[in-house]
């Protein structure tokens, strides 16, 4: 079953004397730098306590027994008593039912929201065991077969069937129609169906688009946008009151646009989504961006910077002030750099406040703000509010006008470390961003340390990449000879199940760092357009966006389309 939150769990060990403070700390640091790993796995690695004994102390907990599901002999028409998307999705397996009632095998603290939801939907009582994690997981792939085939298999079956199912169709114009219909099962069961895959597919953000004549499903992943079989048209109010209900936002509201959050756990893993409502000519458009702790590594380590590059990075984000700004489009890994960044610095002695819109990830020791424009809680108020808070570090989501530039300079000039991000196209942009905001480039100059600049390329699928000899044309694409490359192969993805036939699977960085020397700053205060500033950069040593990702193709990891297609 989902795992509950942090506290319960927690307290549950230190009730029954498994930790103490000092081992508390210690895993929290743990959990902070685990790339998503959950509490109780920390906990089990560690040997701090034995899985059998784990499972009694959560059973006395809740109340219920522990069940040897390894050696159980299951009965398939039982295990089938629920679907396999509520099976995979709250990772928990049917050992017993009855008209009334299901009782359910799960390895983690059950939460009670979690259990209500599942009992509504199968309209039975849900009673629970405790079984070991490995036996669950491996009797839902056993009972339901290949995860990735067959969850594509049921939102298509469901998907189709959702047109047949009464109740399920909506008047757009009658809200107790509408959450009639969000509430049915079959489209409680297809909404849940569409979150899990996504999860599974580690997709950034997930589309719901009705048309005149048609509705849209499609996931992000990698960077590419992926249409999955949808239901009828006619079934897109219903599924999109349903996400709106779960994400907390108004399903009466069509006018205007709408923004909420929904938390959920998928196979014990804790995931966010941030939702996103804009009404268009036909209903609704819904845009889900996946927060996946699992699938995001917070380490300044992991984020895939050049040796040269982080070395010159963690000098700079070490000084006492000054700003240090991420560039690159939407999408590009900007925020996910920073909070990596925040979370090197992040120590005891210092104070740490971030202005976000909206807080993606919630870090514990930093102080985060989400911006609110509809309640006034814009960037330059709450920055303003920084200053009276005795900052040492402050983090602003984006620098996107002159009042927020003026804030974020007038903080570096009084001993505050600035971190932000811009939307340019190169690092040297950044330069010339500021000064068409109107600030004073000799302000710019005196406050600006660095300025990282980032794309995300899609890498070789490692199952079917093959090489290739490059000819000259391909050569000449991006600027190198024979003799440059020594003779070393290219590669490309031929395509094949494990990328969904792209030849793509998996992204990864490519990057140019600005350090603002003194001839950059005498550049900047000579108003110096972005090539010349670029061109002295080079001079200086930094290696472009261009040059980062031609040493990407060298070494296997990215095929000459995706760094022409991104620098």
């Amino acid at each position: 079953m989902s795992q509950v939150p942090f506290d319960p769990l927690l307290d549950l060990l230190v009730t029954n004397g498994v930790l103490d403070e000092d081992q508390i700390a210690v895993l929290r640091e743990e959990q902070r730098n685990s790339a998503g790993k959950t509490f109780r796995q920390l906990v089990l690695d560690g040997g701090y306590v034995e899985e059998d004994d784990l499972l009694s102390m959560m059973a006395a907990y809740q109340g219920c027994d522990v069940m040897d599901l390894g050696a159980a002999t299951l009965d398939t028409d039982v295990v089938n008593a629920i679907p396999s998307s509520i099976a995979r999705m709250y990772n928990v397996l049917c050992v017993a039912s009855d008209d009334t009632s299901v009782t359910l095998a799960t390895s983690d603290l059950v939460d009670p929201r979690v259990a209500d939801e599942v009992s509504f939907s199968l309209t039975k009582e849900v009673r629970f065991v405790m079984a070991k994690e490995e036996d669950v997981s491996s009797r839902i792939s056993q009972y339901y077969g290949d995860e990735s085939s067959s969850v594509a298999d049921m939102l298509a079956g469901l998907g189709e069937g959702l047109t047949a199912d009464e109740g399920v169709s909506a008047d757009p114009n009658d809200v107790a129609s509408l959450e009639g219909a969000a509430n049915n099962n079959a489209i409680i069961r297809f909404v849940n169906l569409v979150l899990y895959q996504g999860v599974v597919d580690r997709a950034s953000d997930i589309h719901v688009e009705p048309f005149e004549n048609d509705f849209k499903i499609r996931y992000r992943v990698d960077g590419a946008l992926y249409e999955m079989k949808a239901p009828d048209v006619s079934m897109a109010p219903a599924i999109i009151s349903r996400i709106k209900i779960m994400s907390g936002l108004n399903i009466a509201e069509r006018r205007i646009p709408q923004d909420g959050r929904i938390a959920i756990t998928v196979a014990g893993r804790p995931v966010d989504l941030r939702v996103s409502c804009l009404p268009t000519a036909h209903g609704e458009s819904v845009v889900m961006r996946i927060l996946d702790r699992g699938a995001v590594s917070l380490d300044l380590e992991n984020v895939g910077l050049p040796e040269d590059v982080y070395e010159q990075i963690t000098m700079d984000i070490e000084k006492p002030n000054g700003i240090i700004v991420v560039t690159g489009p939407t999408g590009s890994g900007k925020t996910t750099t920073l909070y990596s960044i925040l979370r090197r610095i992040n120590q005891v002695d210092t104070k740490l406040l971030t202005a976000e819109e909206p807080v993606e990830y919630d870090m514990e020791g930093i102080v985060q703000v989400p911006i609110n424009y509809e309640t006034g809680n814009t960037f330059p108020k709450v920055l303003r509010a920084f200053l009276r808070q005795d900052p040492d570090v402050m983090m602003i989501g984006e620098i996107r006008d002159l009042e927020t530039a003026e804030i974020a300079i007038q903080a570096a000039l009084t001993g505050h470390l600035v971190f932000s991000t811009l939307h340019t196209n190169d690092a040297a942009g950044a330069v010339m961003r500021f000064v068409d905001m109107n600030v004073a480039p000799y302000m710019v100059a005196s406050t600006l340390e660095g300025v990282l600049g980032q794309r995300l390329l899609r890498t070789c699928c490692k199952e079917c990449k093959e090489g290739y000899q490059p000819d000259a044309e391909t050569l000449d694409r991006i600027s190198l000879t024979a003799d440059e490359i020594g003779g070393r192969p290219f590669y490309f993805g031929k395509g094949c199940k494990t990328c969904n036939g792209t030849g793509y699977k998996g992204r990864k960085g490519i990057f140019e760092y600005l350090r603002i020397s003194n001839p950059i700053r005498e550049l900047i205060n000579n108003r110096a357009p972005t090539l010349i500033i670029r061109e002295k950069a080079r001079e200086l040593g930094m290696r472009t966006m261009r040059e980062d990702g031609v040493r990407a193709i060298l070494d296997g990891y990215t095929t000459v389309d995706e760094v022409l297609r991104y620098t």
